[in-house]
Protein backbone atom coordinates (compact mmCIF):
# COMPACT_ATOMS: atom_id res chain seq x y z
CA UNK A 1 0.00 0.00 0.00
CA UNK A 2 1.49 3.39 -0.83
CA UNK A 3 2.57 5.61 2.05
CA UNK A 4 0.10 8.04 0.73
CA UNK A 5 -2.37 6.61 2.70
CA UNK A 6 -1.33 7.90 6.04
CA UNK A 7 -0.83 11.40 5.55
CA UNK A 8 -3.34 12.74 8.02
CA UNK A 9 -5.90 13.57 5.35
CA UNK A 10 -9.50 12.76 4.83
CA UNK A 11 -9.46 10.09 1.51
CA UNK A 12 -10.89 12.08 -0.85
CA UNK A 13 -13.52 9.33 -2.24
CA UNK A 14 -14.67 9.45 1.74
CA UNK A 15 -14.69 12.94 1.28
CA UNK A 16 -16.68 13.18 -2.03
CA UNK A 17 -19.10 10.97 -0.73
CA UNK A 18 -19.59 12.13 2.85
CA UNK A 19 -20.38 15.38 1.04
CA UNK A 20 -23.26 14.69 -0.72
CA UNK A 21 -26.77 15.16 1.10
CA UNK A 22 -28.46 12.79 -1.39
CA UNK A 23 -30.17 9.52 -0.25
CA UNK A 24 -30.82 6.82 -2.28
CA UNK A 25 -34.12 6.08 -3.77
CA UNK A 26 -35.53 3.12 -1.84
CA UNK A 27 -36.39 -0.10 -4.51
CA UNK A 28 -40.63 -0.98 -4.03
CA UNK A 29 -38.96 -4.74 -5.54
CA UNK A 30 -36.58 -5.59 -2.18
CA UNK A 31 -38.94 -6.18 0.63
CA UNK A 32 -37.77 -4.59 4.23
CA UNK A 33 -37.37 -7.94 6.75
CA UNK A 34 -36.34 -5.88 9.41
CA UNK A 35 -40.06 -6.68 11.82
CA UNK A 36 -39.92 -10.19 10.01
CA UNK A 37 -37.14 -11.52 11.33
CA UNK A 38 -35.37 -9.12 13.48
CA UNK A 39 -31.86 -7.89 14.35
CA UNK A 40 -29.04 -8.83 16.54
CA UNK A 41 -28.59 -5.92 19.28
CA UNK A 42 -24.93 -4.30 19.34
CA UNK A 43 -23.83 -5.95 16.08
CA UNK A 44 -23.23 -3.02 13.39
CA UNK A 45 -22.25 -4.07 9.95
CA UNK A 46 -18.89 -4.82 9.20
CA UNK A 47 -17.64 -4.81 12.99
CA UNK A 48 -18.44 -7.97 14.39
CA UNK A 49 -14.93 -9.68 13.23
CA UNK A 50 -11.96 -7.60 12.60
CA UNK A 51 -8.97 -9.80 13.04
CA UNK A 52 -6.68 -9.67 16.42
CA UNK A 53 -3.64 -8.49 15.07
CA UNK A 54 -1.63 -9.39 18.25
CA UNK A 55 -3.09 -13.01 18.46
CA UNK A 56 -0.60 -15.57 18.09
CA UNK A 57 -2.35 -18.51 17.73
CA UNK A 58 -5.82 -20.29 18.19
CA UNK A 59 -6.99 -20.80 21.67
CA UNK A 60 -6.77 -24.50 23.29
CA UNK A 61 -9.82 -26.83 22.50
CA UNK A 62 -11.66 -27.34 25.96
CA UNK A 63 -14.03 -29.56 23.95
CA UNK A 64 -15.40 -31.14 20.57
CA UNK A 65 -18.84 -31.97 21.55
CA UNK A 66 -21.19 -31.14 24.19
CA UNK A 67 -21.54 -33.41 26.67
CA UNK A 68 -25.25 -33.37 26.85
CA UNK A 69 -27.15 -33.85 23.37
CA UNK A 70 -29.62 -31.01 21.85
CA UNK A 71 -33.25 -32.47 20.90
CA UNK A 72 -33.67 -30.45 18.11
CA UNK A 73 -33.16 -34.11 15.75
CA UNK A 74 -35.43 -35.95 18.37
CA UNK A 75 -38.07 -33.29 17.28
CA UNK A 76 -41.42 -35.43 16.01
CA UNK A 77 -41.73 -32.33 13.60
CA UNK A 78 -38.78 -31.47 11.86
CA UNK A 79 -39.20 -32.42 8.69
CA UNK A 80 -42.48 -30.64 8.90
CA UNK A 81 -41.17 -27.79 10.34
CA UNK A 82 -37.69 -27.12 8.17
CA UNK A 83 -40.58 -27.26 5.27
CA UNK A 84 -43.14 -24.97 6.20
CA UNK A 85 -43.64 -21.78 5.63
CA UNK A 86 -41.52 -21.96 2.28
CA UNK A 87 -44.56 -21.69 -0.66
CA UNK A 88 -45.10 -24.26 -3.67
CA UNK A 89 -41.10 -25.26 -3.53
CA UNK A 90 -41.02 -26.71 -0.47
CA UNK A 91 -44.07 -29.04 -1.58
CA UNK A 92 -41.95 -29.91 -4.70
CA UNK A 93 -39.27 -30.95 -2.89
CA UNK A 94 -41.08 -33.24 -0.76
CA UNK A 95 -42.82 -34.51 -3.95
CA UNK A 96 -39.51 -35.53 -5.67
CA UNK A 97 -38.53 -36.88 -2.49
CA UNK A 98 -41.10 -39.41 -2.05
CA UNK A 99 -40.37 -40.34 -6.02
CA UNK A 100 -36.96 -40.70 -5.74
CA UNK A 101 -37.05 -43.00 -2.13
CA UNK A 102 -39.63 -45.13 -3.14
CA UNK A 103 -38.75 -46.17 -6.92
CA UNK A 104 -37.38 -49.39 -7.66
CA UNK A 105 -36.35 -49.22 -11.19
CA UNK A 106 -32.58 -47.72 -10.78
CA UNK A 107 -32.98 -45.59 -13.84
CA UNK A 108 -36.43 -43.69 -12.55
CA UNK A 109 -34.56 -43.28 -9.29
CA UNK A 110 -31.50 -41.93 -10.94
CA UNK A 111 -33.81 -39.41 -12.83
CA UNK A 112 -35.41 -37.98 -9.42
CA UNK A 113 -32.36 -37.50 -7.94
CA UNK A 114 -31.08 -35.22 -10.72
CA UNK A 115 -34.28 -33.57 -10.62
CA UNK A 116 -34.12 -33.18 -6.61
CA UNK A 117 -30.56 -31.38 -6.69
CA UNK A 118 -32.13 -27.80 -8.29
CA UNK A 119 -35.05 -28.30 -6.84
CA UNK A 120 -33.54 -28.86 -2.78
CA UNK A 121 -31.54 -25.41 -3.77
CA UNK A 122 -34.00 -23.59 -5.06
CA UNK A 123 -35.93 -24.06 -1.75
CA UNK A 124 -33.24 -23.84 0.31
CA UNK A 125 -32.17 -19.87 -0.80
CA UNK A 126 -35.67 -19.80 0.68
CA UNK A 127 -34.06 -20.43 4.26
CA UNK A 128 -31.21 -18.90 3.33
CA UNK A 129 -33.03 -15.80 3.58
CA UNK A 130 -34.58 -15.70 6.69
CA UNK A 131 -31.21 -16.34 8.21
CA UNK A 132 -30.96 -12.89 9.77
CA UNK A 133 -33.72 -13.35 12.13
CA UNK A 134 -34.06 -16.14 14.30
CA UNK A 135 -34.42 -20.09 12.69
CA UNK A 136 -36.05 -22.39 14.29
CA UNK A 137 -33.94 -25.48 15.06
CA UNK A 138 -34.78 -27.93 11.86
CA UNK A 139 -34.23 -24.96 9.37
CA UNK A 140 -30.69 -23.91 11.26
CA UNK A 141 -29.61 -28.02 11.24
CA UNK A 142 -30.78 -27.74 7.27
CA UNK A 143 -28.75 -25.05 6.54
CA UNK A 144 -25.32 -25.38 9.12
CA UNK A 145 -25.23 -29.72 7.85
CA UNK A 146 -27.88 -30.45 5.11
CA UNK A 147 -30.06 -32.43 7.23
CA UNK A 148 -33.70 -32.50 6.04
CA UNK A 149 -35.25 -35.65 8.05
CA UNK A 150 -33.24 -37.24 10.92
CA UNK A 151 -35.03 -40.58 9.62
CA UNK A 152 -32.40 -40.41 6.85
CA UNK A 153 -29.26 -40.76 8.98
CA UNK A 154 -28.89 -44.11 11.37
CA UNK A 155 -28.85 -43.48 15.22
CA UNK A 156 -25.28 -43.01 15.64
CA UNK A 157 -24.95 -40.57 13.34
CA UNK A 158 -28.33 -38.75 15.18
CA UNK A 159 -26.69 -39.09 18.31
CA UNK A 160 -23.47 -37.77 16.58
CA UNK A 161 -25.08 -34.24 15.37
CA UNK A 162 -27.13 -33.74 18.26
CA UNK A 163 -23.83 -33.21 20.26
CA UNK A 164 -22.40 -30.68 18.26
CA UNK A 165 -21.38 -27.59 20.04
CA UNK A 166 -23.65 -25.09 18.49
CA UNK A 167 -22.14 -21.30 19.25
CA UNK A 168 -19.08 -20.29 18.48
CA UNK A 169 -17.16 -20.42 22.29
CA UNK A 170 -13.47 -19.95 20.61
CA UNK A 171 -14.35 -16.89 19.61
CA UNK A 172 -12.66 -18.03 15.99
CA UNK A 173 -13.86 -16.92 12.31
CA UNK A 174 -14.77 -19.95 11.35
CA UNK A 175 -18.70 -20.05 10.31
CA UNK A 176 -21.65 -22.52 9.42
CA UNK A 177 -23.78 -21.81 7.11
CA UNK A 178 -26.32 -20.23 8.90
CA UNK A 179 -23.90 -18.03 10.57
CA UNK A 180 -22.20 -16.94 7.20
CA UNK A 181 -25.60 -15.61 5.85
CA UNK A 182 -26.87 -13.88 8.77
CA UNK A 183 -23.20 -12.42 8.96
CA UNK A 184 -23.56 -11.04 4.85
CA UNK A 185 -27.18 -10.30 5.48
CA UNK A 186 -26.91 -7.37 7.77
CA UNK A 187 -23.52 -6.52 6.39
CA UNK A 188 -21.01 -7.65 9.16
CA UNK A 189 -19.10 -9.23 5.98
CA UNK A 190 -19.08 -8.14 2.55
CA UNK A 191 -20.38 -10.42 -0.13
CA UNK A 192 -17.68 -12.95 -1.65
CA UNK A 193 -16.07 -11.70 -4.60
CA UNK A 194 -17.58 -13.14 -8.15
CA UNK A 195 -17.17 -12.12 -11.60
CA UNK A 196 -20.78 -12.96 -12.26
CA UNK A 197 -22.97 -11.05 -10.29
CA UNK A 198 -22.69 -8.20 -8.92
CA UNK A 199 -24.99 -6.96 -5.68
CA UNK A 200 -26.11 -3.52 -5.40
CA UNK A 201 -24.03 -2.21 -8.26
CA UNK A 202 -25.19 1.26 -8.08
CA UNK A 203 -26.25 0.95 -4.10
CA UNK A 204 -25.50 4.21 -1.64
CA UNK A 205 -25.12 1.52 1.02
CA UNK A 206 -22.92 -0.85 -0.39
CA UNK A 207 -20.86 2.46 -1.54
CA UNK A 208 -20.72 3.29 2.32
CA UNK A 209 -19.99 -0.06 3.52
CA UNK A 210 -17.25 -0.51 0.89
CA UNK A 211 -15.90 2.92 1.93
CA UNK A 212 -16.16 1.79 5.68
CA UNK A 213 -14.07 -1.52 4.85
CA UNK A 214 -11.37 0.76 2.97
CA UNK A 215 -11.22 3.60 6.20
CA UNK A 216 -10.84 0.11 8.73
CA UNK A 217 -8.30 -0.71 6.40
CA UNK A 218 -6.07 2.38 6.86
CA UNK A 219 -7.08 2.23 10.45
CA UNK A 220 -5.61 -1.31 10.84
CA UNK A 221 -2.41 -0.51 8.63
CA UNK A 222 -1.94 2.55 11.15
CA UNK A 223 -2.54 0.57 14.51
CA UNK A 224 0.27 -1.69 13.34
CA UNK A 225 2.85 0.53 12.48
CA UNK A 226 2.20 2.03 15.61
CA UNK A 227 3.00 -1.05 16.88
CA UNK A 228 5.73 -1.71 15.83
CA UNK A 229 7.28 1.82 16.15
CA UNK A 230 6.34 1.25 19.84
CA UNK A 231 8.22 -1.63 20.14
CA UNK A 232 11.55 -0.01 18.35
CA UNK A 233 11.16 2.37 21.13
CA UNK A 234 10.73 0.67 23.91
CA UNK A 235 13.34 -1.26 22.75
CA UNK A 236 15.51 1.71 22.72
CA UNK A 237 15.14 3.07 25.83
CA UNK A 238 16.10 -0.57 27.69
CA UNK A 239 19.24 -0.76 25.59
CA UNK A 240 19.40 3.10 26.74
CA UNK A 241 19.05 2.15 30.62
CA UNK A 242 21.37 -0.57 30.43
CA UNK A 243 24.24 1.53 28.76
CA UNK A 244 23.74 4.52 31.52
CA UNK A 245 24.10 1.59 33.80
CA UNK A 246 27.49 0.81 32.14
CA UNK A 247 28.42 4.61 32.91
CA UNK A 248 27.20 4.70 36.29
CA UNK A 249 29.35 1.34 37.40
CA UNK A 250 32.64 3.17 39.45
CA UNK A 251 35.25 0.96 41.38
CA UNK A 252 37.60 2.91 44.32
CA UNK A 253 40.45 4.95 43.76
CA UNK A 254 43.68 2.69 44.51
CA UNK A 255 44.14 4.41 48.35
CA UNK A 256 41.33 6.43 48.24
CA UNK A 257 38.15 4.32 48.88
CA UNK A 258 35.84 7.12 49.42
CA UNK A 259 36.37 8.55 45.56
CA UNK A 260 35.34 6.57 42.52
CA UNK A 261 38.11 5.96 39.61
CA UNK A 262 37.59 7.90 36.62
CA UNK A 263 35.71 6.91 33.59
CA UNK A 264 37.26 4.03 31.74
CA UNK A 265 38.04 3.58 27.80
CA UNK A 266 34.77 1.25 27.54
CA UNK A 267 32.56 3.76 29.35
CA UNK A 268 34.19 6.74 27.64
CA UNK A 269 32.83 4.76 24.05
CA UNK A 270 29.39 4.29 25.69
CA UNK A 271 28.45 8.18 25.74
CA UNK A 272 29.29 7.72 22.34
CA UNK A 273 26.58 5.11 22.06
CA UNK A 274 24.29 6.91 24.15
CA UNK A 275 24.45 10.29 22.02
CA UNK A 276 23.23 7.83 18.93
CA UNK A 277 20.60 6.26 20.92
CA UNK A 278 19.26 9.72 21.90
CA UNK A 279 19.44 10.87 18.49
CA UNK A 280 17.78 7.87 17.05
CA UNK A 281 15.17 7.67 20.02
CA UNK A 282 14.06 11.56 19.19
CA UNK A 283 13.45 10.51 14.93
CA UNK A 284 11.24 7.52 16.59
CA UNK A 285 9.33 10.17 18.42
CA UNK A 286 8.70 12.63 15.68
CA UNK A 287 7.59 8.83 13.52
CA UNK A 288 5.45 7.96 16.46
CA UNK A 289 3.37 11.17 16.42
CA UNK A 290 2.87 11.43 12.94
CA UNK A 291 1.58 7.89 13.12
CA UNK A 292 -0.79 9.14 16.29
CA UNK A 293 -2.09 11.30 13.86
CA UNK A 294 -2.49 9.17 11.00
CA UNK A 295 -4.18 6.96 13.23
CA UNK A 296 -6.33 9.18 14.65
CA UNK A 297 -7.24 10.41 11.57
CA UNK A 298 -8.11 6.90 9.88
CA UNK A 299 -10.05 6.57 13.17
CA UNK A 300 -12.53 9.66 12.51
CA UNK A 301 -12.71 8.70 8.69
CA UNK A 302 -14.34 5.09 10.12
CA UNK A 303 -16.95 6.96 12.84
CA UNK A 304 -17.85 9.62 10.25
CA UNK A 305 -19.18 6.74 7.79
CA UNK A 306 -20.70 4.36 10.17
CA UNK A 307 -22.90 7.67 11.33
CA UNK A 308 -23.30 8.04 7.71
CA UNK A 309 -24.54 4.70 7.53
CA UNK A 310 -26.70 4.86 10.48
CA UNK A 311 -28.19 7.72 9.12
CA UNK A 312 -29.28 6.06 6.30
CA UNK A 313 -30.35 2.89 8.20
CA UNK A 314 -27.69 0.86 6.91
CA UNK A 315 -27.25 -0.69 10.19
CA UNK A 316 -30.24 -2.15 10.71
CA UNK A 317 -31.11 -3.34 6.71
CA UNK A 318 -31.34 -6.67 6.00
CA UNK A 319 -29.89 -6.84 2.31
CA UNK A 320 -31.66 -9.72 0.49
CA UNK A 321 -30.11 -8.78 -2.85
CA UNK A 322 -26.81 -9.45 -0.83
CA UNK A 323 -28.16 -12.92 0.29
CA UNK A 324 -29.31 -14.21 -2.64
CA UNK A 325 -26.18 -13.32 -4.37
CA UNK A 326 -23.38 -15.07 -1.92
CA UNK A 327 -26.16 -18.09 -1.82
CA UNK A 328 -25.35 -18.65 -5.58
CA UNK A 329 -21.73 -18.23 -4.44
CA UNK A 330 -21.84 -21.13 -1.70
CA UNK A 331 -23.62 -23.41 -4.21
CA UNK A 332 -20.55 -22.66 -6.57
CA UNK A 333 -18.06 -22.99 -3.29
CA UNK A 334 -20.13 -26.65 -2.92
CA UNK A 335 -20.12 -27.54 -6.58
CA UNK A 336 -15.78 -27.12 -6.79
CA UNK A 337 -15.52 -28.71 -2.97
CA UNK A 338 -17.04 -31.70 -4.81
CA UNK A 339 -15.41 -31.53 -8.20
CA UNK A 340 -17.40 -33.07 -11.31
CA UNK A 341 -17.44 -36.71 -10.81
CA UNK A 342 -18.06 -36.29 -7.13
CA UNK A 343 -21.33 -37.06 -5.73
CA UNK A 344 -23.19 -33.59 -5.56
CA UNK A 345 -26.51 -35.12 -3.20
CA UNK A 346 -27.46 -31.85 -1.21
CA UNK A 347 -28.84 -33.67 1.69
CA UNK A 348 -27.42 -36.01 4.38
CA UNK A 349 -27.97 -39.21 4.51
CA UNK A 350 -26.72 -42.63 5.97
CA UNK A 351 -26.01 -43.69 2.29
CA UNK A 352 -23.31 -41.44 2.31
CA UNK A 353 -22.17 -40.44 5.49
CA UNK A 354 -19.20 -42.36 6.95
CA UNK A 355 -17.14 -39.92 8.85
CA UNK A 356 -15.34 -40.76 12.10
CA UNK A 357 -16.23 -37.95 14.37
CA UNK A 358 -12.89 -36.14 14.28
CA UNK A 359 -13.33 -36.05 10.60
CA UNK A 360 -16.27 -34.30 11.01
CA UNK A 361 -16.28 -30.33 9.56
CA UNK A 362 -17.33 -29.21 13.01
CA UNK A 363 -15.86 -26.10 13.52
CA UNK A 364 -13.84 -27.39 16.83
CA UNK A 365 -12.05 -30.25 14.64
CA UNK A 366 -11.48 -27.83 11.93
CA UNK A 367 -9.86 -25.30 14.10
CA UNK A 368 -7.96 -27.99 15.96
CA UNK A 369 -6.50 -29.14 12.19
CA UNK A 370 -5.61 -25.01 11.33
CA UNK A 371 -3.80 -25.49 14.63
CA UNK A 372 -2.07 -28.12 13.41
CA UNK A 373 -0.99 -26.78 10.70
CA UNK A 374 0.24 -24.02 11.93
CA UNK A 375 2.30 -25.65 14.26
CA UNK A 376 4.42 -26.68 11.15
CA UNK A 377 3.78 -23.72 9.31
CA UNK A 378 4.28 -20.58 10.98
CA UNK A 379 3.69 -18.54 8.13
CA UNK A 380 0.49 -19.81 6.70
CA UNK A 381 -1.73 -17.20 7.82
CA UNK A 382 0.72 -14.81 7.69
CA UNK A 383 1.16 -11.34 5.56
CA UNK A 384 3.79 -8.74 5.52
CA UNK A 385 2.94 -5.15 5.49
CA UNK A 386 5.45 -2.39 5.92
CA UNK A 387 7.84 -4.66 6.70
CA UNK A 388 5.80 -6.07 9.60
CA UNK A 389 4.18 -9.77 9.49
CA UNK A 390 0.80 -9.47 10.43
CA UNK A 391 -1.19 -13.29 11.43
CA UNK A 392 -4.21 -12.56 10.01
CA UNK A 393 -6.91 -16.16 10.19
CA UNK A 394 -9.05 -16.31 7.01
CA UNK A 395 -12.85 -16.44 7.24
CA UNK A 396 -13.72 -20.31 7.48
CA UNK A 397 -16.81 -21.57 5.99
CA UNK A 398 -18.16 -25.19 6.21
CA UNK A 399 -20.22 -26.18 3.47
CA UNK A 400 -22.13 -29.08 4.35
CA UNK A 401 -20.91 -31.14 0.99
CA UNK A 402 -19.57 -34.63 0.25
CA UNK A 403 -16.33 -32.75 -0.98
CA UNK A 404 -12.60 -33.67 -0.86
CA UNK A 405 -11.31 -30.49 -1.52
CA UNK A 406 -11.02 -27.20 0.20
CA UNK A 407 -10.04 -24.57 -1.56
CA UNK A 408 -9.26 -19.98 -1.54
CA UNK A 409 -12.22 -18.20 -2.58
CA UNK A 410 -10.20 -15.14 -1.93
CA UNK A 411 -6.72 -14.23 -0.89
CA UNK A 412 -8.10 -10.74 0.81
CA UNK A 413 -10.53 -8.60 0.92
CA UNK A 414 -9.94 -6.11 -2.45
CA UNK A 415 -10.99 -3.09 -0.71
CA UNK A 416 -8.10 -3.72 2.34
CA UNK A 417 -5.27 -5.55 1.41
CA UNK A 418 -3.29 -4.42 4.81
CA UNK A 419 -5.19 -6.51 7.16
CA UNK A 420 -8.20 -8.34 5.82
CA UNK A 421 -9.11 -11.73 5.80
CA UNK A 422 -8.88 -14.13 3.00
CA UNK A 423 -11.67 -16.75 2.35
CA UNK A 424 -11.45 -20.18 2.23
CA UNK A 425 -14.48 -22.92 2.11
CA UNK A 426 -13.83 -26.33 3.84
CA UNK A 427 -16.14 -29.34 2.89
CA UNK A 428 -17.83 -30.90 5.82
CA UNK A 429 -17.83 -34.14 4.74
CA UNK A 430 -14.65 -35.39 3.46
CA UNK A 431 -13.02 -38.26 3.03
CA UNK A 432 -9.95 -36.87 4.57
CA UNK A 433 -10.15 -33.88 6.62
CA UNK A 434 -6.59 -33.42 7.00
CA UNK A 435 -6.47 -33.52 2.81
CA UNK A 436 -8.91 -30.90 2.56
CA UNK A 437 -7.98 -28.38 5.01
CA UNK A 438 -4.28 -28.59 3.30
CA UNK A 439 -5.60 -28.15 0.44
CA UNK A 440 -7.35 -24.85 1.53
CA UNK A 441 -4.23 -23.34 2.80
CA UNK A 442 -1.84 -24.70 0.06
CA UNK A 443 -4.73 -22.49 -2.45
CA UNK A 444 -4.82 -20.09 0.30
CA UNK A 445 -0.90 -19.46 0.26
CA UNK A 446 -0.65 -19.57 -3.43
CA UNK A 447 -2.90 -16.45 -4.01
CA UNK A 448 -1.20 -14.67 -1.16
CA UNK A 449 1.97 -14.58 -2.95
CA UNK A 450 0.69 -14.52 -6.22
CA UNK A 451 -0.91 -11.36 -5.40
CA UNK A 452 2.11 -9.76 -3.69
CA UNK A 453 4.38 -10.46 -6.51
CA UNK A 454 1.69 -8.86 -8.75
CA UNK A 455 3.40 -8.98 -12.28
CA UNK A 456 6.59 -10.52 -11.00
CA UNK A 457 4.22 -13.56 -9.34
CA UNK A 458 6.85 -15.96 -12.31
CA UNK A 459 9.76 -14.53 -10.85
CA UNK A 460 9.55 -13.82 -6.77
CA UNK A 461 8.42 -16.00 -3.96
CA UNK A 462 7.15 -19.21 -3.65
CA UNK A 463 4.96 -18.72 -7.06
CA UNK A 464 8.36 -17.68 -8.87
CA UNK A 465 10.54 -20.68 -7.60
CA UNK A 466 7.93 -22.92 -8.06
CA UNK A 467 6.88 -22.01 -11.56
CA UNK A 468 10.30 -22.12 -12.44
CA UNK A 469 11.14 -25.11 -11.02
CA UNK A 470 8.23 -26.30 -12.81
CA UNK A 471 9.47 -25.12 -16.31
CA UNK A 472 12.76 -26.39 -15.68
CA UNK A 473 11.28 -30.27 -15.13
CA UNK A 474 8.63 -29.47 -17.84
CA UNK A 475 5.81 -30.41 -15.15
CA UNK A 476 2.71 -30.88 -16.85
CA UNK A 477 -1.25 -30.23 -15.98
CA UNK A 478 -2.34 -26.99 -13.98
CA UNK A 479 0.31 -25.35 -12.21
CA UNK A 480 -1.76 -24.18 -9.03
CA UNK A 481 -2.73 -27.76 -8.52
CA UNK A 482 0.74 -29.33 -8.65
CA UNK A 483 1.34 -26.91 -5.87
CA UNK A 484 -1.05 -27.73 -3.71
CA UNK A 485 0.03 -31.47 -3.73
CA UNK A 486 3.12 -30.71 -3.21
CA UNK A 487 2.39 -28.96 -0.16
CA UNK A 488 0.40 -31.35 1.30
CA UNK A 489 3.77 -34.04 0.63
CA UNK A 490 6.03 -31.00 2.56
CA UNK A 491 3.26 -30.73 5.35
CA UNK A 492 2.54 -34.68 5.76
CA UNK A 493 5.87 -36.06 4.58
CA UNK A 494 9.10 -33.95 4.40
CA UNK A 495 8.14 -32.68 7.85
CA UNK A 496 8.39 -35.63 9.33
CA UNK A 497 11.45 -36.96 7.32
CA UNK A 498 10.16 -38.63 4.60
CA UNK A 499 11.23 -37.18 1.59
CA UNK A 500 9.06 -37.39 -1.11
CA UNK A 501 9.75 -34.27 -3.54
CA UNK A 502 12.45 -33.25 -5.57
CA UNK A 503 16.30 -32.20 -4.24
CA UNK A 504 15.45 -28.42 -5.18
CA UNK A 505 11.83 -28.24 -4.72
CA UNK A 506 12.72 -29.23 -1.32
CA UNK A 507 15.12 -26.47 -1.01
CA UNK A 508 12.42 -23.66 -2.36
CA UNK A 509 9.87 -25.01 -0.02
CA UNK A 510 12.55 -24.85 2.97
CA UNK A 511 13.10 -21.19 2.13
CA UNK A 512 10.22 -20.02 1.31
CA UNK A 513 7.52 -22.21 3.85
CA UNK A 514 9.65 -22.88 6.44
CA UNK A 515 8.80 -25.55 9.19
CA UNK A 516 8.52 -24.00 12.26
CA UNK A 517 12.01 -24.18 14.29
CA UNK A 518 11.71 -27.70 16.73
CA UNK A 519 10.87 -29.20 13.42
CA UNK A 520 13.98 -28.22 11.95
CA UNK A 521 15.78 -28.68 14.91
CA UNK A 522 14.42 -32.40 14.61
CA UNK A 523 14.96 -32.69 11.04
CA UNK A 524 18.47 -32.10 11.16
CA UNK A 525 19.40 -35.14 13.00
CA UNK A 526 17.34 -37.22 10.90
CA UNK A 527 19.05 -36.96 7.59
CA UNK A 528 22.12 -35.24 6.04
CA UNK A 529 19.61 -33.87 3.32
CA UNK A 530 17.75 -31.38 5.86
CA UNK A 531 20.59 -31.10 7.93
CA UNK A 532 22.81 -29.36 4.79
CA UNK A 533 19.14 -27.36 4.30
CA UNK A 534 19.88 -26.53 7.86
CA UNK A 535 23.25 -25.02 7.66
CA UNK A 536 22.03 -23.10 4.72
CA UNK A 537 19.57 -21.75 6.85
CA UNK A 538 22.55 -20.76 9.31
CA UNK A 539 24.98 -19.47 6.42
CA UNK A 540 22.23 -17.00 5.09
CA UNK A 541 21.57 -15.87 8.64
CA UNK A 542 25.30 -14.92 9.28
CA UNK A 543 25.46 -12.87 6.32
CA UNK A 544 21.94 -11.25 6.79
CA UNK A 545 20.92 -12.40 3.29
CA UNK A 546 18.05 -15.13 4.98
Amino acid sequence: MNNSVFQGDIDPEIAALLGTNAKPKAEESVPDFTHLFGREEGVEPGEADEPDLTSEGFPPLTKRLEEIPHTTLQDPEYYKTALSGEGNIAQRVHTILQKYLHASDPKDRSVFRQQFIPAFWEFLVNVARRSPGKLSGPKKYLLRFGILHPAFLNPAAVTLLSRVVVENELNQPVYYLDEWFRAIGTGVIRNSTTDEVRVAKSSHSMKLRQLLEKARGKQDGAKALLRAKDEERIRLEKTLVERVSLIAEHHPVTGLPEINSCYNEGQKRVFSDVYEIMKTLLKSDQALSLLIRDYNQAAEDVKTIKTKIEEDGGAVEVDVRALDTEFETVKQMAKMTIGRQGNHFPILTKEYFHCHPNDVGFRENVISMLAWVESIDPGAFCRMYKNRLNRIVPYVVLVPSYGETGFCWEPFDRFNRATSRGRIAIPMYPRSMQIAILSAVADLRWQVAKEKASYYWMEEGITGNYYQWFQKMRGKGDLKESFIQDYIFWMTKESEGTQKLDKELRGVFWRHIPFAQPIKEKLKTRNYVYQELYQRDLNRAMSDGY
